[in-house]
């Protein structure tokens, strides 16, 4: 039962302490598009997308005014577009096209779903897509790509880490003029997961309902504000108080996504609660873990913090909602957090250190600017990498990595906005050419045999 307390407390952490819903985003499934002729399945795809979202942003404006919450973006994800293309003969760029004037038609942030999953080999249309993929991506404003390359039962598909890593570089050069902002809008995953409503890897599972309604919730400046109140608490009650805290953001996620659900006339999915910082003062994952003890983040400890930080927002938000899913952690892209991008310019969080991190919290490298001049193979390798934390550990990992044309370390992207800005980091000189040459499949671990 809500009490006085309890409204004055959660308008204090909306205006105050950067709570947020981040997004509301809507599924759609595009299996009954599928045409042998392309013009006539983006036809239906288009028809579709307008018809299924066509009041998602007016009902999500409608509750973020009724309830004072904000919520700052509106997303759609669709079914994987190398499935629905796989029918047609042309390149797949005419479904992103499709989807483009479809999510401008609706008026949402961002649609995800330019997407293929190759985590044990390719077929005919997922390498269609794949390749299309940086003039797919520097054609479209609204458009996200994923790929997933592996998965715990399958092992890592290393031919696809390499194509991915030649993609990768290809999409921050047709976008030069804009920031190389294509390679931002594409991730590679491994363990890639049907529901969740983040961007830029989100796609409709093909188990997932016709439609149906994601939320993905936010609040880094919540928790820090939380912690900053018991400065000498011991470790085990930080854990207990970023619980606590987590339940009570997941609430307000539960109520948002129930009650778009009904306004829409679609299944609730999902809430997504993950810790998503942003660039804003006050709504930073490396403040929290600077708020438990570390002097910067990216020092000794970290991964460790990182790790209690991660479970203590599951475990609190699980008991808050009927059904957790997505990615649901801390989130640790490094341009989009403004305590990341102070740690990554002072020197204290490389390369390895966040790749130690993506062991334990949500995702994995994430918005991490390099050298313009890095290699394709090096780009590969980071991926392989990333895939394998993923695999052994039976988790979602991804690398959402920018190559900086024309920029060497010390430089910088700025995006603006959500997007933030982005040091470019230092890399290992020494080439992984030849592992990445060697293609094939890394096997899956023992521990995948549970039949």
């Amino acid at each position: 039962m809500l009490n006085a307390y309890d409204i004055l407390e959660t308008i204090r952490m909306i205006q105050n302490e950067c709570l947020d819903i981040r997004t509301i985003t809507m599924g759609i499934s595009l299996l009954d598009c599928v045409d042998e002729n392309i013009d006539k399945a983006c036809d239906k795809v288009y028809e579709k997308i307008t018809r299924c979202a066509g009041k998602l942003v007016e009902v999500a404006e409608g509750i973020s005014k009724e309830f004072g919450i904000p919520i700052i973006n509106k997303r759609i994800s669709v079914t994987p577009v190398a499935i629905i293309s796989a029918a047609c003969k042309c390149s797949p760029t005419k479904f992103a096209l499709a989807m483009d004037r479809a999510a401008k038609a609706v008026g949402v942030d961002l649609i995800g779903g330019y997407s293929a999953l190759v985590q044990k080999g390719f077929s005919a249309g997922d390498l269609e897509l794949i390749q299309s993929i940086p003039e797919a991506l520097s054609l479209t404003d609204k458009v996200c790509s994923s790929v997933n390359v592996g998965s715990t039962k399958t092992g890592i598909n290393l031919d696809a880490c390499k194509l991915m890593g030649k993609i990768v570089k290809e999409c921050a050069e047709k976008t030069v003029d804009n920031a190389c902002f294509g390679a931002a809008k594409l991730v590679v995953f491994c363990n890639a997961v049907d529901d969740n409503p983040f961007m830029a890897g989100a796609f409709h599972g093909v188990g997932e309902p016709d439609v149906m309604i994601n939320v993905g919730v936010s609040g880094p400046g919540v928790v820090r504000a939380a912690l900053a109140k018991y400065p000498d608490a011991n470790i085990t009650e930080v854990a207990d108080i970023i619980k606590k805290t987590s339940f009570k953001i997941t609430r307000m996620g539960q109520l948002v996504g129930v009650t778009a659900s009904k306004r829409l006339g679609v299944p609730f999915g999902i809430v997504d609660l993950s810790l998503a910082p942003t660039p804003a003062v006050g709504d930073s994952v490396a403040h929290i873990l600077e708020e438990i003890g570390l002097e910067r983040c990216g020092t000794h400890g970290t991964t460790a913090a990182l790790a209690l930080l991660n479970d203590a927002v599951k475990k609190g938000g699980v008991m808050a909602c009927s059904s957790i899913g997505g990615l649901s952690g801390a989130f640790i892209p490094v341009s989009e957090d403004a305590g990341m991008i102070d740690a990554a310019k002072s020197g204290c969080l490389t390369i390895e250190k966040l790749e130690a991190m993506t062991a334990v919290c949500s995702v994995g490298l994430d918005m991490i600017v390099v050298p313009g001049d890095t290699t394709a193979e090096t780009i590969a390798a980071i991926i392989a990498d990333e895939a394998a934390i993923g695999m052994v550990n039976t988790k979602t990992t991804a690398v959402r990595i920018i190559p900086a044309v024309g920029k060497k370390v010390g430089e910088e992207l700025d995006w603006g906005g959500l997007f933030g800005c982005g040091p470019v980091m230092p890399l290992k000189s020494e080439s992984p050419a030849r592992f990445i040459d060697r293609g094939g499949q890394i096997p899956a671990p023992m521990h995948s045999l549970k039949n």
